[in-house]
């Protein structure tokens, strides 16, 4: 993606991407900007609530993946991010194999559906925090059996919420009005640099300090 907004870092410490996937390693370097990369632990995903609401979900996974991160660091603005897609009041995560991700394109197929992203900002030097969560919103066309099993078959859909990838350039699959496309590929980039333009006067204070 090219013309992504960067911002200045509302600290001298150095931004931590708490996260390792590739795509918003990718996003961060476009935008220019210069971090570290530091994934939290895999448990750090885990604690499925089934009363949450998609938003709800991707801002306290977020948010937990911040807090692991943290505990490991004294100083650094660490940056955390989780993804979800939901259609139709079903959450779609990522896929576990093939035939999970065969039954999410399936539900995708034909219809309008949301992918949220959960963004954690959290100062390790001054242990401040803000959690902050975007909508994109996407349609998705009917996909034929012989797209749906070329899709399946290049594998593209592993590790990626809702099993798919918009970044793959697939022309069977848009975003809607002006909704932000980075969010879709995993880091609403738009977004990010207003909460660190902002981070002074919106992030609170940790009641508990974590380390």
């Amino acid at each position: 993606m090219e013309g992504l907004p960067r911002a200045q870092l509302p600290t001298d410490e150095p931004l931590v991407l708490a996260s390792g996937s590739p795509r918003r390693a990718e996003l961060l370097k476009a935008a220019g900007y210069e971090f570290q990369i530091q994934p939290a632990v895999d448990s750090a995903e885990c604690g499925i609530c089934s009363r949450e609401t998609a938003p709800e979900m991707v801002a306290r996974l977020a948010f937990q993946k911040a807090v692991d991160v943290v505990q490991k660091n004294r100083r650094g603005l660490i940056l955390a991010a989780d993804t979800l897609a939901a259609c139709q009041g079903k959450i779609l995560g990522k896929p576990d194999n093939r035939e999970h991700a065969e039954s999410m394109l399936r539900l995708l197929s034909g219809r309008d559906h949301d992918v949220y992203t959960g963004v954690c900002l959290w100062s390790a030097g001054t242990q401040r925090c803000y959690v902050d969560v975007v909508r994109s919103r996407l349609k998705m066309q009917s996909l034929s059996e012989e797209m749906l099993q070329d899709y399946l078959d290049s594998a593209l859909w592993d590790g990626k919420a809702g099993a798919f990838g918009y970044q793959d350039g697939n022309d069977w699959i848009e975003v809607v009005g002006q909704d932000s496309e980075s969010n879709v590929v995993g880091l609403p980039m738009e977004r990010l640099a207003e909460l660190l333009e902002k981070f002074d006067s919106l992030a609170d204070k940790v009641q508990k300090e974590v380390r």
